[in-house]
């Protein structure tokens, strides 16, 4: 088997001859195997062991055994005591989910504080193939049904190529001894009901299953990074970032295959659920103003596009500016203030920027988020407009108009509704004799 491990390494580049790796070491058979085959291949490791506090004295002599099992091997050993049914409480989370939190994020702080390469799990096929069937009852995509992968970011799991019965051969083989968590056996938990009730009769009909169900795995991962570099390519030609907001086209979404599928990869980042992305799709021909959201993100359809962002974008909150100040910086909006002289002043184009009489202003100037029955004249108009019909004109999504900021001269009158337009009782003539040039950053 060691032949078998060492081309597996090598075949999917899991880590180099010279790189350090920490063993997560339950004690259990699989991890046993993991660390003596990684002892005889001469790859230098240390080893981790997570006592959970759950299991009383048979977890206290887990960590004694995986403690001399360390010393037999002469590596370095690290053993973390956690409170998994505190933190479990904490999170609203199952105990199986706490232990997983825990034990991922103790080794990564682990492997950067000792300087190691990769952190290395014990996982093989039939832990594989538990996941996909796992997964695939819960209902997952793509990523769900290729399983555990070989190497992941920081972690590999050079036995993932081996059978159940490999280990275990190994361990008679080599006369290794081991400890067996009871736990494996309850069926209270989902893994271990499918385990035993489950995955027996898949086996009847399949008696090569597990190795099946590899590649099956190794098909789908291939599939699915087609499927990433369609999802970029969409990406690319539909998407388009401003500030704390993303644009999609919705023309250019149409003419994709497998719409609802392709979004649902792109909208990942922003948290919503392919049942709601199905109805997403459903909208496009819907009127504008559809919402929809996610725990963090909400999606507006507007015209021929959608439009993303935060939730609770709106920046609430009232600030001033004094005579002289030359910069405001708040949460969402930095503006800076620069004072010209009229002669010779070129007024700048660009809805990011604004160039006013600075005699007609009245100091403190206010920043504030717009508000209903605010009104000003823009400039190239004499007559007032309501800020919210102005807003309807420019077309400004209804996930964004919470978001728009003005610029209010101490006399009361806006002088500028930031990022669009100045106001006409403010602008630069031939009798201005000072500019205040106000730039959005």
């Amino acid at each position: 088997m060691l032949d078998r491990v060492r081309q597996y390494i090598q075949e999917n580049e899991l880590f180099a001859p010279t790189d350090q790796l920490l063993v997560a070491v339950s004690g259990g058979m699989d991890s046993v195997v993991l660390a003596d085959v990684l002892h005889r291949l001469a790859v230098p490791f240390a080893i981790a062991h997570c006592h959970f506090g759950l299991r009383g004295q048979e977890a206290d002599a887990d960590e004694e055994f995986v403690r001399k099992l360390a010393k037999k091997y002469e590596v370095p050993y690290f053993a973390e005591f956690f409170q998994t049914k505190a933190f479990a409480e904490q999170e609203g989370i199952s105990t199986q989910m706490a232990a997983r939190t825990l034990r991922y994020e103790w080794f990564e702080r682990l492997r950067q504080t000792q300087g190691l390469d990769y952190i290395a799990t014990a996982h093989h096929q039939r832990d594989a193939a538990e996941t996909m069937l796992l997964n695939l009852t819960h209902g997952t995509g793509l990523a769900g049904l290729h399983g555990i992968r070989p190497k992941n970011g920081r972690v590999v799991r050079p036995l993932l190529g081996m059978a159940k019965g490999d280990l275990y051969d190994y361990l008679v083989e080599n006369h290794l001894i081991w400890r067996e968590d009871a736990s494996n056996d309850s069926t209270l938990y989902q893994r271990n009901r499918l385990r035993h009730d489950v995955l027996p009769v898949l086996r009847e009909i399949n008696p090569n299953l597990d190795h099946t169900l590899q590649i099956t795995a190794e098909r789908v991962g291939g599939a699915e990074e087609i499927v990433r570099r369609y999802v970029a390519d969409t990406a690319r030609a539909a998407q388009h970032e401003e500030a704390e907001v993303t644009y999609l086209n919705i023309a250019t979404l149409q003419a994709t295959a497998a719409t609802a599928l392709v979004l649902h990869e792109m909208l990942r980042p922003f948290g919503f659920s392919y049942l709601v992305v199905k109805d997403i799709v459903a909208a496009f021909h819907a009127p504008s103003g559809r919402r929809f959201e996610s725990p963090t993100h909400l999606l507006v359809k507007d015209r021929e596009q959608l439009v993303i962002t935060r939730r609770n974008l709106t920046k609430f909150g009232t600030h001033q500016i004094m005579a002289g100040q030359e910069v405001l910086k708040i949460d969402g909006l930095h503006l800076r203030l620069d004072l010209a002289e009229a002669a010779g002043f070129d007024v700048p184009k660009g809805k990011a920027v604004a160039a006013l009489d600075a005699d007609k202003l009245k100091f403190p100037l206010t920043v504030r988020p717009w508000q209903e029955g605010d009104w000003f004249m823009p400039i190239g108009m004499k007559g007032k407009k309501l800020l919210s019909d102005f807003l309807i004109d420019q077309k400004v999504p209804l996930n964004l108009k919470s978001s728009v900021w003005v610029l209010v001269s101490g006399d009361g009158k806006i002088a500028w509704v930031v990022g669009f337009r100045p106001d006409e009782r403010f602008k630069v003539t031939e009798e201005t004799q000072r500019v205040l040039v106000v730039k959005r950053m």
